[in-house]
């Protein structure tokens, strides 16, 4: 997705590939990516999902379907997650309020079957149409309030995100902390 944004007229440097936002001591915040833009902060959500995808901006876990009907399986719904990820953000680039969007991008041959009640201001696009939906957040939307300083703060904390996402250390730790969520250990069949 980065080599579309850069071959459409994004330039390199307003593009944050593989976000670490450090929340506490522990904790991290994983984003795929962040677009700054004139109106505001794009955050990406990026899946990869072949089959028919089912579910609704509030339901916990969607679905996918294989095999016309055959295989299904949950994941966590990618906007509630994104969701996080941006209050996450909001409260690191506090206390400026800037506009951030939400885009849940679909790589892979899947089909979009029943998706209903996003919320406003998150867009739910196959890979192919996330210049469309660039397009339309750009210009439906009014210029972000950036000055010189907000402008500064939020890229030094982008920019510290992306060093974070290149260590290994906190990538493990970032893992370490979904298992203990998700509590899948503590689960003995």
């Amino acid at each position: 997705m980065v080599l579309k944004l850069l071959k459409s007229r994004y330039p390199a440097q307003t593009i944050f590939h593989d976000l670490y936002l450090k929340m506490n001591e522990s904790q991290f915040s994983q984003i795929d990516l962040i677009l700054a833009t004139k109106v505001g902060l794009i955050v990406f959500e990026v899946k990869k999902y072949s089959g028919w995808i089912y579910g609704t901006g509030y339901q916990p876990k969607w679905t996918q379907v294989l095999a016309f009907g055959k295989e299904k399986y949950r994941f966590y719904n990618p906007v509630v997650q994104n969701k996080k990820h941006i209050q996450n953000l909001k409260k690191l680039l506090s206390p400026y309020q800037i506009p951030i969007f939400s885009v849940v991008v679909f790589y892979g041959d899947c089909v979009f079957k029943d998706l209903s009640f996003i919320p406003s201001g998150t867009f739910v696009v196959k890979s192919e149409r996330i210049l469309d939906v660039l397009k339309k957040i750009e210009t439906e939307n009014i210029p972000a309030p950036y000055t010189q300083q907000n402008k500064s703060k939020i890229v030094r904390v982008l920019k510290l995100a992306v060093q974070n996402g290149e260590s290994r250390e906190i990538q493990a730790k970032h893992k370490a902390n979904i298992k203990e969520m998700l509590g899948m250990e503590r689960i003995l069949r």
